[in-house]
């Protein structure tokens, strides 16, 4: 039970499209990552995916619809749905998710994430 400092866990890695585990609660893994480009479509077909933006604006783009999420906004994602995030400039977001989420959910990608880091 120790406070975590987002800043100073965001200072220790570069990559980008490679979140980083700093934190789980019930079941659920709080991610930090570090976002820039395009990412490619895909799902969680069980999951739903929580995206907290801490600085930058993200785009995500949905088959019916485009979502821009500012610093300070967030949005869920709920189970199922496709969507494909896009950071124009360099984003920094948190994301709670379930442990057991795949990265790229069953697309493979060569941004995709077997095992991720705890930080």
């Amino acid at each position: 039970m120790e406070k975590i400092n987002l800043e100073k866990k965001l200072g220790l890695f570069k990559e980008t499209w490679t979140p980083k585990i700093i934190s789980e609660i019930n079941g659920q893994h709080v991610k930090l990552a570090k976002l820039h480009g395009e990412f490619v479509w895909h799902n969680h077909a069980a999951e739903d995916e929580l995206f907290y933006i801490i600085q930058g604006t993200l785009i995500i783009e949905f088959r019916d619809k485009v979502v821009e999420l500012n610093a300070g906004e967030m949005i869920v994602v709920p189970a199922g749905v496709d969507h494909k995030p896009i950071a124009h400039e360099e984003v920094h977001v948190m994301l709670i998710e379930p442990a057991a989420i795949k990265h790229t959910g069953d697309v493979q990608h060569e941004l995709t994430k077997e095992k991720l880091e705890w930080i």
